[in-house]
Parts: structure tokens; sequence; C-alpha cells
């Protein structure tokens, strides 16, 4: 296996942040896994698992092994008369196996069209976009857990799933790789169009029949008209998670500006943060070559040459801002290192 010394993270990463890793290999077998982890050098050592580098902000040089998970392949598992049961490694990107489940008529993950990254992140982050997220389509996953060199199943209960949370983020950040993720598809589709602006997109598209293909279209449009491309600016897409609060708090905020923009959580509201930025004046903004993007204010940029720090200690300022107008608390979605 080749063990790179000194690598540059910028092409592994969707911000373009120029931080370094110590150590850095590519592995794409459980060989490759058992042989990285139980070398007596890297035994002890600081272990980065990275996918698709979507979802990650570096605000320093990683001083241990980066391990890029490249496990590959697509393929129908088990199908009954309601759902297929397709697998994937976890090194296959997101949005070209959602393009291959739709080319093959497997209903249920068209509404995450254009999501950034790679499939082994979405169980990771619970992935959601449109009134979809992956716990809706999860059937299991296997990981390699680099303490035994064991290869692990997850249920959807051993997973925890919560809003862009698993135990894959927390109880066992950094302890496992995950090699493939299995999901249940539909053979008949069960449309969801009521969220966002997918209605409207369709209506504009002239769509006569409903379709998977076209729900991806539409969403696709609508993602590329509000986020910006990572290969043109760097981004890691929404940077914050939308706030859930109680219901006091929103009657609270609504008194003074009625038209914030939120949606029923159970008993709580969950707030868009991106309006939230927006109110706070921060759309647009820019200072060197780190800002808020012109189009969604959910998005932090990095155009050009932005030190992870920068981008780190702008998203501060915006949640400090967020929390003295409005009292809300904002969550960074990105995983920083």
């Amino acid at each position: 296996m080749n063990i790179r010394e000194g690598v540059s993270l910028r092409q592994y990463n969707t911000f373009g942040i120029a931080a370094k890793a110590k150590f850095f290999a590519e592995i794409s077998a459980l060989a490759d896994a058992r042989e990285i982890c139980s070398h007596k050098q890297f035994v002890k050592t600081d272990k980065l698992i990275l996918g698709g580098g979507s979802n990650i902000l570096f605000t320093k040089d990683f001083d241990g092994i980066v391990i890029k998970n490249n496990f590959k392949g697509i393929e129908v598992v088990a199908e009954n008369s309601d759902n297929i049961f397709v697998k994937s490694g976890a090194g296959e990107n997101w949005h070209n196996f959602v393009l291959h489940c739709i080319e093959n008529n497997y209903a249920g993950v068209e509404n995450l069209s254009l999501i950034p990254g790679n499939v082994g992140a979405s169980p990771m982050q619970n992935i959601g976009a449109y009134g979809v997220e992956i716990k809706d389509v999860f059937h299991e996953l296997e990981a390699f857990e680099i303490a035994t060199a064991e290869q692990v199943k997850f249920s959807a209960a051993d997973c925890n799933f919560g809003y862009r949370e698993s135990v894959f983020k927390n109880k066992h950040r950094n302890k496992f790789i995950i090699t493939s993720v299995t999901f249940r598809l539909n053979r008949i589709p069960k449309f969801n169009i009521s969220y966002g602006a997918i209605e409207q997109e369709l209506e504009k598209m002239g769509v006569k029949e409903l379709s998977i293909s076209s729900v991806s279209k539409a969403v696709c449009n609508i993602r590329s008209s509000k986020l910006p491309d990572p290969k043109q600016i760097g981004n890691a897409g929404s940077f914050f998670k939308n706030p859930v609060i109680s219901q006091e708090l929103y009657e609270n905020i609504k008194k003074e500006f009625a038209n914030v923009v939120a949606y029923p959580s159970g008993n709580e509201v969950k707030l868009a943060a991106g309006w939230l930025i927006e109110q706070c004046g921060w759309k647009g903004y820019r200072k060197n070559d780190c800002g808020v993007h012109m189009n969604q204010a959910l998005v932090l940029v990095n155009y050009g040459n932005a030190s992870g720090d920068e981008i780190f200690n702008l998203s501060q300022e915006v949640m400090d801002s967020v929390n003295k107008k409005f009292g809300v608390t904002l969550e960074r979605e990105v995983n920083i290192v």
C-alpha cells in the first residue's frame, strides 16, 4: 500500500483549504484497512477517515494519518414485491449513486439529488433535503472497527439517527470506517414534492406526468440556483443546522418578526437558519477570501485562499449575531478539524 507523507489536502476537501496530512493513504478493500490499522507505526497514531471532503473544515494540518475511503461498487442484494435493497460502496459519489437509482427506477432518494459527498457520509450525517432523510431509506451498513479489525453491521436503530446526527458523529467518531451502505428503495414511487419549491419548479418545467427523474431534475435546478458549485467556489454546502426551538421562544420571536420562516417539528419549531443569518445582514458579506454566499446565507465560502481559521472565526461571528438578535443558538453542521 502506498502511504505518503506531507500530502496537501486541498484537493480532498470542497472548501479548498490548504491543510496538510502528516501521512495519507487510500483504501479500497478490507485488507487495506487491516494493513494500516495494524501497522506498528500507525496503531497509536490519530486517524481521520475522509470521504468526499464535502462536510469538513480543516483549521490546521492533521498530525496523524488521513485515510481516504475509496470502497466502490453498487449492487442489488435483495428484493421483494415492494422494495429493492441496493448496496453501495462507501466511496461512491452520492449524486452518481442517486442517478444510478433513477436510471434503474429505484425510488426513494430522488429528493436527495446533487448533495455533495460520498455514500459513506450519508448515514454519518443522516443527510436530508426537501422532506427526505437517509433514515427514511436506510436498511443497514457495514463498517470496519479500527480497534478490533472486525467488520460490524449496523441497523437503523444502531445508528441512532437524529437531525444531521448519528452515532458516527459522536459516540463512534473516528472509531469505524464505513465500507458499504444498503438502502431500502421502492418499486413504486412515493412522491414527496410539498417541501420547498419543488411543485413550483415542476410546473415551471412543464412536467405533466410525475416521475422520480423529473423530481430529481427539479431538485437539481433548485439547488443549482441557490447553492454555489464547490468546483467554482470553495464551500461545504449548509454550514449550520436549522435550529429547533421551543414553541414559547418561537412565539416571542414571531411577535417582533412576523415573517420568520419556520416549520413544525413535533412539539417544537424548526427555524430556517439561512433566514436568521440573512436578517443579521450577513448575506453576501466578504472579508478577504472568505465570506457568506450572495444567494444563500447558510453557506460560507472560500473565494480562493482563505484559511480554515478565517472561515471558522466568521462562523462564530455569525452565530454570535444570531444569538444576540434572536436568542437562538446556531450549531455548525460541518465537522471542524
